[in-house]
């Protein structure tokens, strides 16, 4: 089996981006909602307005030429060829960590935040803040393979994972793992199986069962029910996309696939809906930016490969014993919520607890400064 790491250059050939606007241009709108608010889902209008700038006026070469200024690099684990990118601090004894996204994020998430953790000198912090970073896509997710098999949930992800931080060189030195998403679920499960090297784990996401936990006495009724009152929020009116992605993936995607609109229609009720914003999800992302993670899933096609990986994973919690140290980090506007009292019951040794007022479910994305501030004093702890 070749262990072998290939540089890596993203290159999209203008004929697919013209059969974009092609299809762009053909699309076959539906009836506007009978609602005045989201209850429907995505407005027309909305959609339309989006749209139109991505026809018009969003540059995807802008986006490349971003993604071409960090080194990327792709290996083949387990069958399957991971992308990732591979930033390394300027400072030898930074400590090494990889970052894990979502759905429907990308490694794009963290755009705002590397240079922040690994030149921390020119961003408020001091040398012994640093990071080399390690950021890879998802298997199925842009621009990583998709696998051809079943079996790849987020447990042999993060075997994966650790396969690769041994191959970068950073078992014997030491490294952490951070995520939010599936990237909590794969930094729990890393923090479950505990490979050669890792010495902590980070969370921004927080997945139990809450009815199950509550069965159980708990000090903290004002956690116990607000997590109670997410779990309800989400029962009620948000659960359908995972429903159809953990059931029937693969009827979903072929109108991800085939059509540009409904997989950015897809995507961009998420952005808005699990982000903390005063209802203008455009206060906290630029329609640049989320068009940004809509082209990594257009342009790889990993609308259905993506939605897959919930098909796979029938196991929706973190809820794994832990005895390394542990951080978590839960902001507000996020969807899912776990009182410590409850992640104690699995995390052994939690070394860092912090409910940020600010930030959602893309926390990186949404508050860098906040996020690396705790990826910061989680690391201080754990150094």
């Amino acid at each position: 089996m070749s262990t072998s790491i290939h540089p890596f250059k993203l290159s999209i050939p203008s004929s697919t981006l013209d059969d974009l606007q092609t299809r762009l241009r053909l699309t076959r709108w539906p009836d506007k909602e009978t609602v005045t608010d989201w209850s429907q889902g995505v407005p027309l209008a909305i959609i339309k307005e989006l749209c139109e700038y991505w026809q018009t006026k969003y540059d995807w070469r802008r986006c490349e030429a971003l993604l071409n200024s960090y080194p990327q690099f792709t290996t083949t684990i387990d069958g399957v060829e991971i992308y990732f990118l591979h930033i390394r601090s300027k400072h030898e004894n930074a400590l090494p960590m990889v970052l894990t996204h979502g759905w429907p994020g990308s490694i794009l998430e963290f755009r705002h935040v590397i240079d922040k953790l690994v030149d921390p000198e020119s961003h408020g912090g001091s040398p012994k803040d640093a990071f080399h970073l390690v950021v890879p896509a998802l298997p199925g997710y842009a621009f990583s393979s998709k696998p051809t098999e079943g079996g790849w949930d987020y447990r042999r992800t993060a075997r994966a994972w650790a396969e690769l931080m041994q191959r970068l060189g950073y078992a014997d030195s030491g490294w952490v793992g951070q995520g939010g998403d599936w990237g909590a679920h794969v930094s729990a499960s890393l923090g479950h199986q505990a490979p050669k090297g890792l010495k902590s784990v980070h969370m921004n996401s927080i997945y139990l069962e809450p009815k199950k936990e509550a069965q159980k006495s708990c000090q903290d009724k004002t956690g116990e029910e607000r997590a109670m009152q997410l779990d309800r929020h989400r029962d009620i009116g948000h659960y359908g996309y995972y429903t159809q992605q953990s059931t029937r993936p693969q009827t979903l995607g072929y109108g991800l696939s085939d059509s540009p609109v409904a997989q950015a229609a897809w995507i961009y009720e998420k952005f808005r809906d699990w982000s903390h914003h005063d209802g203008n999800v455009e206060t906290v992302f630029s329609k640049d930016e989320m068009l940004d993670t809509i082209m990594l899933y257009w342009l790889s096609n990993s609308g259905t490969s993506s939605a897959r990986y919930y098909w796979e994973c029938e196991l929706d919690s973190t809820a794994w014993p832990i005895d390394l140290p542990v951080g978590v980090s839960w902001f507000s506007g996020d969807t899912t919520y776990g009182p410590k009292e409850w992640c104690e019951r699995y995390y052994k040794n939690i070394v860092h607890w912090k409910e940020v007022e600010r930030g959602g479910h893309f926390a990186a994305w949404e508050v860098p400064n906040l996020f690396v501030k705790e990826i910061r004093e989680w690391g201080s702890k754990i150094r």
